[in-house]
């Protein structure tokens, strides 16, 4: 008689969470894509208005800037 368990095998991966971080991965790619194409439209008067300049660009898509 075969028993069918939930428990992950090995160090603890399971398909799921290999998935789920891939997806978390994939969805924080596009998040910064989006961010980055979206400052990138805006005129330089339009950024000195926020504050900003476009070096600061990358590292407010990337989550960096402070």
């Amino acid at each position: 008689m075969a028993t069918v368990t939930n428990r992950t095998v090995g160090a603890g991966f399971s398909v799921a969470s290999i998935l789920s971080v891939l997806v978390g991965r994939i969805a924080a790619w596009n998040d910064a894509r989006v961010t980055r194409q979206a400052l990138e439209a805006l005129s330089d008067r339009e950024l000195d208005d926020l504050g900003l300049t476009r070096g600061d660009i990358e590292g407010i898509a990337s989550g960096s800037y402070r």
